[in-house]
């Protein structure tokens, strides 16, 4: 069985942050790497586990950690 982790802190967006980061999203023209990375902050920033964000994204916990 595994351990939890420790306790991480909340991420919080400021509001033009979380302006820029879903334009990058919608944005047809950004680069699929940037994309990724600004849903992967968002989804933590919307208060969502390491673990959820990682299934929701088909990305692996690593990555989230990287970008969180």
């Amino acid at each position: 069985m595994s351990r939890p982790g420790p306790k991480i802190p909340p991420l919080s967006l400021t509001d033009a942050q979380r302006t820029v980061l879903e334009g990058w999203v919608r944005r047809r023209s950004t680069a699929q790497a940037l994309a990724q990375r600004s849903r992967i902050v968002l989804e933590c920033a919307d208060g969502h586990s390491i673990m959820e964000v990682s299934r929701r994204l088909c990305v692996t916990p690593d990555t989230v950690r990287t970008w969180r």
